[in-house]
């Protein structure tokens, strides 16, 4: 159970939960598969790609190494600008922000890597946030817990301190492995301690008028 009077933190994952980021993400990765000659992601592989860093991902899509390497290189290349386009920022996100700033510390925990920064500044909330933790900032990324718990020292708390609103299994693991009070958004199969299917109701869930 959550116990709202002990809450500091409100964290949020990106893809998924602040941003209907699969237009964005689908066109990315299939840019970077058709640049070594593959098919389209699968169903299948676009649901890996979902949840996983871009490493992983790359990894997971190109089983023959040297067009792993070509991957790679070309991504480097690539300006994510291009593809934040596609992504739709939640429609309740940023009144949810501003009635949890007098109150709350905000965070992201998020299997993104150096694409971060360029998607909040482009939706104009990168001044929103109390601190963000990439991929890049640890060594192990989610469904590792060391995202949250990166956080909670960071702030000095204890894991029912916070709450962590994710959209996927690897957010769900990790927030289980973390202690972490967990919330679903938008996936009624995940194991959490509260499900909902729009990020208003994180104001309700909080007591916040």
């Amino acid at each position: 159970m959550i116990d709202p009077r002990k809450i500091a933190v409100v964290t949020f994952d990106c893809d998924g939960v602040m941003f209907d980021s699969s237009d964005a993400n689908r066109a990315y990765y299939n840019q970077l598969l058709a640049h070594v000659g593959l098919p389209a992601m699968t169903p299948a592989q676009f649901d890996f790609a979902h949840m996983h860093t871009v490493d992983e991902t790359i990894d997971h899509l190109i089983a023959d190494a040297g067009l792993r390497h070509e991957a790679r290189r070309h991504r480097q290349k690539m300006r994510y600008h291009a593809f934040i386009g596609h992504m739709v920022i939640e429609p309740n996100l940023v009144d949810l922000l501003d009635r949890l700033r007098p109150f709350y510390k905000i965070a992201i925990a998020t299997n993104r890597t150096d694409t971060m920064e360029c998607v909040l500044a482009q939706h104009g909330i990168e001044d929103r946030f109390d601190q963000v933790v990439t991929a890049l900032d640890v060594e192990n990324p989610k469904p590792h817990p060391e995202q949250l718990q990166v956080i909670l020292d960071h702030f000095g708390l204890v894991p029912d301190q916070m709450i962590y609103i994710g959209d996927s299994q690897v957010d769900a693991e990790a927030a289980s492995a973390a202690g972490v009070p967990f919330i679903a958004f938008g996936n009624t199969g995940l194991a959490a301690a509260v499900h909902i299917d729009s990020l208003g109701q994180i104001a309700d869930l909080l007591g916040l008028a």
